[in-house]
């Protein structure tokens, strides 16, 4: 009998809220709504969009949706950035109730993140910079912005707020933190270049 030999590479745990701790889902989405993702109503059914700098984010953002089960599609707009919005699906009228007051975001009192759903924020709205990684935020979701930073900070990614002149509206993670990150979300997606990537360059 053959016996398989030891691995020469330690055995890592995953963290409790990295990528690696669960399926995907579609509570998920909710990281895109922690960026400068936006969510509508339509009767019983909602749709996400998220408009993004570079086409490498279509790609990565079309492929995390379609493994959550959400058709998704995309089109330039007139500012040369791309517009990636899901088809409109009952099954994304949940987190449209949990993020909507009347027309407006606001993140749910138990709103928290983890690998997930930073994977998603990142992967729209993320930027890797000499100074840390700066994450996106909504420039007109000032009501969201108090609660999603209590939500990084939860994780252990207390951020620097961005002004909007400086390259924000954003939180900014650094030093340490930065691989904190980068354990969180997991390894680059194919499509996304290793320097718009923590802990990939």
């Amino acid at each position: 009998m053959s016996l398989t030999p030891p691995s020469p590479h330690p055995v890592r745990q995953p963290s409790l809220f990295s990528t690696e701790a669960a399926d995907p889902s579609l509570a998920d989405l909710a990281g895109l709504l922690a960026g400068p993702g936006e969510v509508v109503r339509m009767g019983g059914t909602a749709r996400l969009a998220v408009v993004v700098p570079a086409a490498w984010r279509v790609h990565v953002l079309v492929a995390e949706l379609d493994a959550r089960g959400v058709a998704a599609s995309w089109e330039p707009t007139e500012d040369g950035r791309h517009l990636v919005r899901s088809a409109y699906a009952t099954t994304l009228a949940p987190l449209a109730t949990a993020w909507l007051h009347g027309t407006v975001k606001r993140p749910p009192a138990n709103f928290h993140l983890n690998g997930r759903r930073l994977r998603l924020w990142l992967a729209a709205a993320g930027a890797v910079e000499a100074a840390g990684v700066r994450l996106g935020l909504g420039l007109g979701d000032e009501e969201c912005w108090p609660r999603v930073r209590a939500a990084l900070a939860a994780v252990g990614l207390p951020g620097a707020f961005v002004e909007p002149e400086e390259g924000g509206p954003a939180y900014r993670i650094t030093g340490r933190r930065v691989a904190r990150l980068a354990e969180l979300v997991g390894d680059r997606p194919p499509a996304a270049p290793a320097a718009e990537w923590p802990g990939a360059g």
